[in-house]
């Protein structure tokens, strides 16, 4: 579980770049100063996470964490206004939430966090994939069917041989570096909204987009039946 969650994390922080670098507009002759302004917004919101959850979060939790209400209500006001933070700093809700996150979970009481927001946090979850899900043209997607099946194929090969390797390298053993492999064969969700900011900046066309999307939907599906059915838990 560490080093899923490790891994899992490294692949969040890559995709933020690329959605840095989207937001700051590819092939543009501006794109070395967006970039860098996007930059230094995101190095100030991580300062700002750091010392408000080292200077505020912490304090107020320690004072009032037998109140269960307080502590909900704190970690979604949290959430939300890093979230809108963000945006006003140019980058994306997605960004500040993770960055929020990640700074509730250095807490001793991230634990009971994510145990009363885990109802909340699914039906959003749900509501996510809905929301990419509507957006989806049915049409479109059977124009790229085949492609996306192919390349859902190549990543559900390719990524668990690759994670397998590099985790037996690293000192894992074979059996264990085999099922975190598995367990992280499909695409990321983070693809999902890649492909979307990439549609809307006008980076790739919207058969590409739907390709991406496609694939990794695919991925999911075919990940998650191989996982319930090879690592039973």
């Amino acid at each position: 579980g560490e080093l899923m969650i490790s891994i899992l994390l490294w692949q969040d922080m890559i995709a933020i770049v690329l959605l840095l670098l989207l937001q700051a507009g590819v092939g543009k002759s501006t794109l070395l100063a967006e970039a860098g302004g996007l930059a230094l917004a995101l190095l100030g919101v991580c300062v700002l996470a750091y010392l408000v959850e080292r200077y505020v979060l912490v304090p107020l939790i320690t004072r009032f964490d037998v109140i269960q209400e307080y502590i909900f209500l704190l970690a979604i006001g949290w959430c939300l206004g890093l979230a809108e933070l963000s945006i006003w700093l140019g980058l994306s809700r997605e960004i500040g939430a993770f960055i929020a996150g990640v700074a509730l979970a250095t807490s001793r009481i991230s634990f009971f966090i994510a145990e009363s927001l885990k109802p909340l946090r699914d039906f959003f979850l749900i509501i996510f994939f809905f929301t990419l899900g509507a957006g989806l043209d049915i049409v479109a997607l059977a124009d790229v069917a085949l492609p996306a099946i192919a390349l859902a194929g190549v990543l559900l090969v390719a990524k668990p041989w690759v994670f397998r390797w590099l985790l037996v390298r690293t000192g894992e053993k074979d059996l264990r570096a085999a099922e975190i492999g598995m367990r992280l064969g499909q695409g990321s969700e983070f693809s999902l909204l890649i492909a979307v900011l990439a549609l809307e900046t006008g980076v790739v066309s919207r058969q590409t987009a739907h390709l991406l999307e496609l694939t990794t939907i695919i991925s999911m599906m075919v990940s998650m039946y191989l996982i319930v059915w090879r690592y039973p838990t």
